[in-house]
């Protein structure tokens, strides 16, 4: 067993309805201008972005709006929303999507704040000093990046995409509402479940030490995942499947599951940034498509009583 450091400020606001708290919770953590990120026709289609600049206007917050974050979000419009944000003063950001709009306005959030380019600090030249705050309304379950410290960008120049993480962008509030969730294609889902588990499984299986207490969290999260992801299947629409899910995506990757052990392999994460930054692949099917021969390529290494184990 590691020492370890767990570190989780984000405040969850989970269930129903949840999101007709966001103005409230701006306000807590000091929000007065706001640039809403969002990404495709989804969130409008909805109704839900109208629904969040309807609270807005009544509780008098002012605010300018950003859309387009696509899957492996990409540098170009990161850039833009720097620009609006400096241009308009915006001092808070709220992410209402998935995964690649929260990672989008994180590397806004850093490029608001710290001189330089951005993508420096994707490109591992220097460490970031601070982070625009920011909120979240999560409307897939997958990459946890409602709770965690990471973000991923890609580059267009050279299809080029990097991951930076650091305490500085974690989000001050998450609202989880799984009804959010029930009009992601079954495609998507999949591919949510399958990153939720890949975020607990680069954490389990390492070569660096273990806690019982620790793993139990994991087999559990994983089971339950797998368990649910099945009724997903079967039906889109089932609220406490939905729940188990979007719970399960914050949990795998807000640190819990790295307690006592190494903190991770995260070679398939690596290898999958890759491919998602040449072929624009979804996180989830190229984690999928990677793992298994990552599996069998290293399975020897950490065998039960091998002196590897720690």
């Amino acid at each position: 067993m590691f020492n370890f450091k767990y570190y989780t400020p984000t405040k969850v606001v989970f269930g129903k309805e949840t999101e007709l708290q966001v103005a409230e919770l701006i306000k807590e953590f000091g929000g007065k201008k706001v640039l809403i990120h969002y990404g495709g026709g989804s969130v409008v289609r909805s109704g839900l972005l109208g629904k969040v600049t309807d609270i807005l206007d009544k509780a008098g917050i002012a605010y300018v709006t950003l859309g387009g974050a696509v899957p492996n979000p990409h540098l170009g419009l990161v850039y833009e929303g720097i620009e609006l944000c400096k241009k308009e003063g915006v001092d808070f950001l709220l992410a209402v999507g998935g995964g690649s709009a929260i990672d989008s306005a994180k590397a806004i959030g850093y490029g608001v704040t710290n001189d330089g380019d951005v993508w420096d600090f994707y490109d591992y030249k220097r460490k970031a000093s601070a982070c625009l705050p920011l909120g979240v309304i999560l409307t897939i379950a997958a990459t946890g990046s409602e709770m965690s410290d990471s973000s991923v960008i890609t580059k267009e120049e050279g299809l080029v995409k990097r991951g930076y993480s650091s305490d500085y962008c974690r989000p001050k509030f998450a609202i989880l509402n799984p009804e959010l969730t029930m009009t992601l294609p079954d495609y998507q889902t999949a591919c949510g479940c399958t990153d939720i588990m890949m975020h607990t499984m680069e954490r389990y299986f390492t070569n660096g030490g273990n806690m019982e207490i620790t793993d139990s969290m994991a087999e559990g999260l994983l089971r339950t995942v797998m368990a649910n992801a099945k009724i997903l299947a079967k039906n889109p629409k089932d609220y406490d499947a939905r729940a188990e899910v979007m719970w399960a995506g914050s949990l795998a990757h807000n640190g819990l599951t790295g307690c006592g052990n190494d903190g991770g392999d995260w070679m398939t994460h690596k290898l999958e940034h890759e491919l998602g930054g040449l072929y624009d692949v979804a996180h989830g099917a190229g984690l999928a498509a990677i793992w298994g021969s990552w599996a069998r390529y290293v399975y020897k290494e950490c065998l039960p009583g091998s002196r590897d184990m720690r």
